[in-house]
């Protein structure tokens, strides 16, 4: 065993979800298909946005990003599982490791940010719409926009590092699907608790603190629906929210399970992980498309058809 900063591992062996032999190929078509979908769909989301300068919009450029976030971080985390079920090839190298581990964490909470930031811009747009325009100009969402990146950065900088300084010398098969934090942490040659506590308290501090400032947003955005007159305008209002409100749900909730619950890692934890980091990215186009009407309208417009005005 070596001590310090060193370790003997070279390469770990990911066990990936568990399943019969016999259903290796089924799994491996069912998750091609969504993987190809949840590519298709956010990209699509992206086209549309681009195309179309009705959508030209800071509503639609945080869309924009968070359907590249939704492609990537699926791009992190499939690809490699899809090898495991029909090539049965699960290991991956201990650099790799270290680079699905930060682009997760990265990519993971730059999501987060971005729904704070979401949040906010709904926010502006309904409860102080004359200043609106004066205020979310494209600098400042350029630079807001900046700052969600930067900040999904220093996080995962800082979560990567301080796992990985622990020693690793075997066993080196990861009960997981994926290099994840509470996996890896498992297999470190060294006390943890530490570094669980710091993980505990650092995703916690950040998931609770965005948490909360997209609740106080929606407070202030739900009074000020309320008070409009035209029964169309609180419904238009409210369409436009419950989109953004469903993807922040089907985000936090896993991000929750997973992450702070300190000590624990059960077999359910995998089949929560499938859903934020499989699952969750194909629905996000779904729900923005069937709950956003001007969205629907532009992409009818992509299509070839000019009829179809939003209401």
């Amino acid at each position: 065993m070596h001590s310090g900063n060193q370790t003997s591992v070279s390469h770990f062996i990911l066990v990936g979800l568990h399943h019969p032999p016999q259903l290796g190929v089924p799994l491996f078509l069912a998750f091609l298909v969504i993987y190809a979908l949840t590519v298709s769909g956010n990209g699509l989301i992206i086209l549309t946005v681009l195309v179309d300068t009705r959508l030209h919009r800071p509503m639609y450029w945080f869309l924009c990003h968070l359907s590249f976030l939704d492609m990537t971080i699926s791009s992190a985390i499939v690809p490699k599982m899809l090898a495991g079920f029909l090539l049965d090839s699960r290991i991956i190298s201990f650099g790799g490791c270290v680079i699905q581990l930060f682009s997760f964490h990265f990519l993971g909470c730059t999501e987060c940010f971005l729904y704070t930031l979401m949040a906010y811009d709904r926010f502006l747009a309904i409860c102080k719409p004359l200043h609106y325009a004066a205020i979310m100009t494209r600098n400042v969402c350029n630079f807001l926009v900046f700052g969600t990146w930067l900040g999904g950065t220093l996080h995962s900088l800082f979560q990567t590092s301080f796992i990985f300084r622990l020693p690793f010398c075997g066993p080196n098969r990861v009960d997981y699907f994926f290099c994840d934090i509470p996996a890896m942490l498992r297999l470190a040659c060294a006390d943890t608790t530490i570094n669980e506590l710091v993980t505990f308290v650092d995703i916690g501090f950040l998931v609770l603190t965005c948490f909360m400032l997209i609740l106080t947003s929606y407070g202030y955005i739900v009074a000020a629906i309320l008070r409009i007159q035209s029964v169309d305008g609180r419904r238009n209002a409210f369409s436009t929210c419950a989109a953004h409100l469903t993807v922040v749900i089907v985000y936090y909730v896993p991000c929750t399970f997973i992450y702070l619950r300190p000590g624990s890692q059960g077999p359910l934890d995998g089949v929560v992980a499938v859903f934020y980091t499989v699952i969750a990215p194909l629905l996000n186009p779904i729900i923005y498309t069937l709950r956003n009407k001007e969205m629907k309208a532009a992409l009818w417009r992509l299509g070839g058809r000019k009829d179809v005005q939003p209401h």
